[in-house]
């Protein structure tokens, strides 16, 4: 009777964990079998070490009375356990509000020794992820420089690598050799104006090289507005070199902007109205406006493979330089021409006219330097669907020091890879999903080092990457809290923060944005994010955060050689490690939520607003242009169906999750598959990853997109980018439904 009553205490009791192995299937299938613990195998003698049989020398009516009793009871318990509520269920986004979610279902047969409800495992990870552990390893990966490719660099990553190990989670290596741009250090860059030149020691990455020259135009920051702005003052673009204070805009964007309206250079300085620090700050940073090595587009970079020569469509055909604030002042000091509007004007004690009317001299000699790069893995393995994985990720490189871009993100990434591993080890935690931690190199050079990953795998990663967090950056002050995401993301988001307590504030995350907690917390996801490449060129969901100082959206430091551990404790208040732990541990529920869950957190309805939102600027646009006879012979009812096809399949998404069995484990499996094409079939089919690599429809860029589409001057490359955009939508919607039958094809 001990014996049924444990069987069937595991059976109803269905989303306990108990201690098992991995074992293959036998039908081949690439996911994992629950069995028995050591404590419950089979002796050699056939019997259980505890359970033997036992001869019985009675009656065969007494035995027969025995048998009768053992069924009597066996029914009571099955009717008792039948009516019982079962706590097992698969998680949708909105239930993922509900804190008493329970692990994965164990095997029916011996008691658990352990047993994990949602609200256990939260308790280990804030016993476990304290500012204590975090001091330390804020000191331990923290090194005097990080050049990607350099030997510190390398140290590290044999570091990593060598900690993944003695924390046996099967490490790896992947080692590229990429093309990085760096100084000459002979021929130096150099910006002449009159009778005063200047050598500036920092720079811009991927950078046009040569020598011009030009009429120097003061343009604010760069952005299509500010230029439509001079060119109103009568003051020419056009072989210009232009002047452009740093910020609002990713360096790469200010000179695609600039190189648009045909100017010859770009100077970038930061002004004192967006920099608190000394004004002789070298800038350093890159100018591709894509991912990954520039002269390997769409695919990796592998031992020294000689590939048809190739360059990607990103890199900039104009040289680009970043200057002083003193070179800056020296500049503005000695220009002059129209007025500038009064938000063209920064707090230098210069006149900010628009010039237009002096010479200046740009020359840049930056050379490629062949470099070998090295990412390292550590994995810990889930125990239903090993080949569905998290990754967790933060860049190693930056220049200088790079306390706070890269010493922060690493000492993260450790801290919770020891965690969990011990969670699995000591705590018997059996995440569903794999946990796989990822450290990156060449990070500065625009997301080289795991580009390059993401590139290798291509064919294979978005049907195995359930989503994609990003450590970079999590801690940039104190004060204030934001987030970038995909909108599947948005509840798990909205979730956590409800369960972190906030470190600068009375209550939670959530309780401290607001009523308006979208407005307060949500960014767009900008290029520079080092999430981005995962979104828009392999359709991941994934998520960046940061906590900020109050008012400012960026860290001050970065990009310079003075992000260092003294500025960023000023920035927290002498609290570096304890923000690091709230970060880890905000970090670490989401990736819980993520690996533990029967159903993935994904909330297919956000992104039913995103898209009409999109949709209705692309049908405002296209109206107005046919009432004016611009466009002629095109609508954009096509698009419209689509969206609504989209809208449908979300819908029976979410109806498939209300009605789903809550132990049926395939069904769960099927109904992730159609969540996880989501964001991967958002990417356009119809451009090149060499050409576009950034192809998703709503944070890509390029003319693909349905923001480009809803602005485009081009009326005969609108009407074929409409086109494919509907039938890229629809093909979305398709992918949805998951069945061929069921298949919504209205257009």
């Amino acid at each position: 009777m001990e014996r049924i009553n444990q069987m069937f205490h595991g059976v109803m009791n269905s989303e306990r964990y108990s201690r098992f192995s991995l074992q293959p299937t036998e039908d081949g299938e690439g996911h994992a079998e629950v069995q028995l613990a050591e404590d419950s195998t089979e002796a050699e003698d056939g019997g259980s070490p505890t359970f033997r049989p036992v001869m019985l020398r009675h009656s065969r009516r007494f035995i027969m009375m025995v048998v009768l009793g053992v069924l009597i009871a066996f029914l009571i318990g099955c009717t008792v356990g039948l009516l019982r509520p079962s706590t097992a269920g698969c998680t949708t986004a909105a239930q993922a509000e509900e804190a008493t979610q329970q692990p994965e279902p164990a095997a029916a047969a011996a008691a658990p020794n352990v047993q994990h409800d949602w609200n256990s495992l939260t308790t280990l990870l804030e016993q476990k992820l304290t500012s204590k552990g975090l001091e330390e390893a804020l000191q331990k990966y923290n090194v005097p420089n990080r050049s990607a490719g350099g030997e510190e660099d390398k140290k590290q990553a044999e570091s990593i690598y060598d900690t993944f190990r003695s924390l046996e989670m099967d490490p790896w290596t992947d080692i590229h050799y990429v093309q990085l741009q760096t100084t000459d250090s002979v021929n130096k860059n150099r910006v002449t104006f009159g009778s005063e030149e200047f050598q500036p020691k920092g720079y811009l990455a991927y950078s046009a090289t040569g020598k011009v020259q030009g009429k120097l135009v003061y343009g604010n920051y760069g952005s299509k507005k500010d230029l439509d702005t001079v060119q109103r003052k009568n003051v020419e673009l056009k072989n210009s070199v232009l002047l452009l204070r740093a910020g609002n805009m990713s360096f790469a964007e200010q000179v695609d902007s600039a190189s648009s309206r045909g100017v010859s250079a770009v100077l970038i300085y930061p002004d004192e109205s967006d920099y608190d620090f000394r004004t002789d700050t070298e800038l350093y940073g890159h100018v591709h406006m894509g991912f990954g090595d520039p002269y390997t587009p769409g695919f990796p970079s592998f031992n020294h493979t000689q590939f048809p020569p190739a360059k990607s469509s990103g890199l900039p055909t104009i040289p680009a330089q970043t200057i002083t604030g003193n070179m800056a002042k020296a500049l503005l000091s000695n220009m002059t021409g129209p007025e500038p509007d009064p938000d063209f004007k920064g707090q230098f004690k210069s006149s900010y006219k628009l010039g237009g009317t002096e010479n200046v001299t740009v020359e840049v000699n930056n050379v490629l330097v062949n470099t070998e790069i090295h990412n390292v893995f550590g994995v810990i393995k889930g125990f239903i669907e090993p080949d569905h994985y998290v990754v967790l990720g933060a860049q190693r490189d930056a220049w200088g020091r790079g306390y706070t871009k890269a010493n922060v993100g690493t000492s993260i990434l450790m801290e919770l890879a020891e965690t969990f591993k011990t969670m699995v080890e000591k705590d018997d935690f059996r995440p569903r999903r794999s946990l796989v931690f990822a450290s990156w190199s060449a990070g500065e050079f625009g997301n080289v080092g795991a580009t390059e990953w993401l590139e290798a795998h291509m064919t294979s990663i978005g049907k195995s990457v359930v989503s994609y967090i990003s450590l970079d950056g999590a801690v940039m002050g104190r004060g204030g809290f934001m987030a970038s995401a995909s909108p599947l993301l948005y509840t798990l988001l909205k979730n956590t923060m409800k369960e972190v307590q906030s470190p600068f504030s009375s209550g939670t995350l959530y309780e401290g944005a607001g009523s308006d907690w979208e407005s307060a917390v949500l960014r767009p996801m900008k290029m520079e994010d080092p999430a981005y490449p995962f979104l828009a060129f392999s359709g991941i969901p994934s998520v960046s955060f940061h906590f900020i100082s109050p008012n400012k959206e960026f860290y001050t430091y970065y990009n310079t050689d003075l992000d260092n551990m003294e500025h960023l404790q000023f920035q927290t208040d002498q609290s570096v490690a304890q923000m690091a732990s709230v970060a880890a541990q905000f970090a670490a529920r989401m990736s819980l939520r993520l690996i533990h869950d029967h159903l993935l957190s994904f909330d297919v309805s956000r992104y039913k607003g995103v898209i009409t939102k999109a949709v209705v600027q692309v049908y405002r646009r296209v109206n107005q242009l046919s009432v004016s006879s611009r466009l002629k012979g095109v609508g954009p009812h096509w698009l419209n169906r689509a969206r609504g096809s989209f809208s449908r399949a979300a819908d029976s998404i979410n109806n498939d999750i209300i009605n789903s069995d809550m132990n049926d484990r395939e069904g769960c499996r099927l109904i992730n598959q159609r969540l996880m094409t989501i964001e991967r079939s958002l990417l356009s089919p119809y451009t090149s990853p060499i050409d576009a690599p950034l192809r998703h429809l709503l944070f890509g860029h390029g003319r693909h997109t349905l923001s480009s589409i809803a602005t485009t001057e081009d009326m005969e490359d609108l009407h074929l980018q409409l086109a494919l955009a509907t039938w890229s939508l629809q093909g979305c919607a398709n992918a949805m439904v998951g069945n061929i039958w069921d298949l919504d094809n209205e257009i």
